[in-house]
């Protein structure tokens, strides 16, 4: 294979594993590694001709392509930022192959295989668990553009779809090749075929069977979204802005508002002038006051959305890692989502996925002395506190709601724990205008659709601007609002309380993948050393 032939295949599975999160379906992905599997076996074939770091640059290409066509459009908060972190995640991506390419030299192709799959998946698991979580790109949430054929994500969550993906594009490559390779036996091309047919369709005829016959309990409350369309690159955090905002979210919901409401919900952190939102003195805040007054009005409606609050430590004891110091003064700083009840009464819940170098430091405790070194969006960007775990709001009429804020919806097991304590329902509340108008918002409602399907939790998700909707239990979105328009939308939506097998269990895959890694490690050194 000259080396033009090998550029293009390296280019080629780059672009075809992009196009899932370009708006293309998700089926694509399910040949889109076998490019880059005839890479890898051409480097084995001629291995006395090659070094194993061959193919290194040759994956590292195509996942750099794959990081930059999937993710552009984080690069206008940071194009040096999300630069580094694009070629940081291509690199893991490429030492996975590598791995995996340099055990199949040394021991076997059967080896080798199984170190694929499962290095590749821990690698995934790693991206959702350590402090610089990289999330987006996991290959089973690729096929959330085709919820059809998915449901049966209730039991394997994403990752679920990350084994299928792979294993389909192993067995489709051994497949192709039978065919190329005249010393194939017809029984050997007969045993794939029957294999990747199975293993294509049994999971598609299931899914779709559910797709189509799954009935929602009839345990419905009612729902007033509001979506403000709040510019977050020209906003101000003055009082008179804040003031603003507030009769602007209050004129749209009472568009939409009547005795028969549940719940107003708004976007996340609606209100962000960072020294207003004291929560030792919420009893005392003018915007609090006005919110109840408005409540007043209906028969039982409650409110949930974000704010920007912060929280003063007078104990030495509770001071965080994250506190900041002003003028003597420790506190914290929060995304917070709040719930506000018809008798004044709030509780809150603290964002606790945090998006690294916007958000957090990674590490932090570690290296609390860039504490202060963030991408400034303004608002509640900087290190801010987090809670450890999630937890669930309650309502007066015993409504148990998962407050799931903006980047938390990529986090399927974390959204799973709300859901586990209790959840009926989710409330997705985010700031989509970041991204403009690119395919960040798009990609960003999707993880919101594959939560519904994992959970079997019906959803509804305000966003300032990008969508606002509701998503049922099958992942179908209802009623999606425009982007950059100022908009107002009701529905109803109903609670479960059942759990799937994926809310009881988790991210099982990947833990057995990870498992298997470990064991794969082990079994490399004792070979080698004996």
């Amino acid at each position: 294979m000259k080396r033009i032939h090998r550029l293009l295949f390296s280019v080629s599975s780059g672009v075809l594993l992009s196009l899932p999160w370009l708006g293309l379906p998700g089926w694509i992905l399910f040949f889109a590694f076998v490019p880059l599997l005839y890479l890898e076996n051409f480097f084995f074939k001629y291995k006395k001709g090659f070094p194993s770091v061959s193919l290194w640059g040759h994956i590292f290409l195509a996942a750099t392509i794959w990081n930059v066509l999937a993710s552009w459009w984080m690069t206008k908060v940071s194009l040096a930022g999300v630069g580094a972190a694009m070629i940081f995640n291509a690199f893991l991506m490429s030492l996975v192959w590598w791995a995996a390419h340099s055990i199949r030299r040394k021991f076997s192709s059967a080896l080798g295989y199984i170190a694929l799959v499962s290095f590749w998946t821990t690698l995934e698991y790693l991206q959702f668990n350590w402090d610089i979580e990289w999330p987006c790109l996991q290959l089973g949430s690729g096929l959330a553009n085709n919820i059809q054929i998915i449901q049966w994500y209730e039991y394997t969550g994403a990752f679920g779809g990350t084994l299928w993906i792979l294993l389909l594009n192993m067995v489709l490559f051994k497949l192709v090749r039978s065919y190329q390779e005249k010393t194939h036996l017809l029984k050997v091309r007969i045993t794939y075929t029957t294999a990747f047919s199975l293993l294509i369709l049994v999971p598609i005829i299931q899914s779709l069977f559910v797709y189509h016959t799954y009935s929602e309990k009839k345990d419905q409350i009612n729902i007033s979204i509001v979506q403000p369309n709040v510019d977050p690159y020209t906003e101000k955090f003055d009082m008179d802005s804040e003031e603003q905002k507030l009769m602007d979210f209050i004129r749209l919901a009472n568009e939409v508002t009547n005795g028969s409401t549940d719940f107003i919900v708004g976007p996340e952190t609606l209100f962000e002038h960072q020294y207003l939102w004291n929560e030792d003195d919420f009893r005392s805040n003018h915007f609090l006051m006005q919110v109840q007054h408005f409540l007043n009005k209906f028969e039982k409606a409650e409110m949930v959305f974000g704010v920007s609050s912060f929280k003063v430590y007078e104990d030495e004891d509770e001071i965080t890692a994250s506190a900041q110091n002003k003028d003597g003064v420790i506190y914290d700083r929060f995304n917070t989502a709040m719930l506000l009840n018809k008798v004044g009464e709030t509780q809150i819940y603290h964002k606790s996925k945090l998006v690294a170098g916007v958000e957090k430091v990674p590490y932090q405790k570690y290296f609390s002395v860039l504490k202060n070194s963030y991408i400034d969006l303004g608002g509640t960007s900087g290190t801010l506190g987090r809670q450890a775990e999630a937890s669930n709001l309650v309502s007066q009429n015993g409504v148990v709601i998962a407050p799931v804020i903006c980047f938390e919806s990529v986090f399927g097991h974390y959204v799973s724990e709300y859901v586990k304590r209790g959840a009926e329902v989710i409330f997705v509340i985010t700031n989509d205008g970041w991204w403009k108008n690119s395919r960040g918002y798009k990609q960003h409602l999707l993880f919101s659709q594959l939560r519904a399907i994992e959970t079997r939790r019906s959803i509804a998700r305000a966003a300032n601007t990008g969508t606002s909707c509701f998503i049922n239990q099958r992942g179908q979105v209802l009623q999606a609002t425009n982007w950059w328009k100022e908009e107002a939308i009701t529905g109803s939506i109903n609670k479960n309380d059942k759990l799937t097998y994926y809310a009881k269990h988790g991210d099982f895959v990947a833990r057995s993948a990870v498992f298997v890694s470990v064991m794969l490690v082990l079994l490399v050194f004792v070979k080698r050393f004996r």
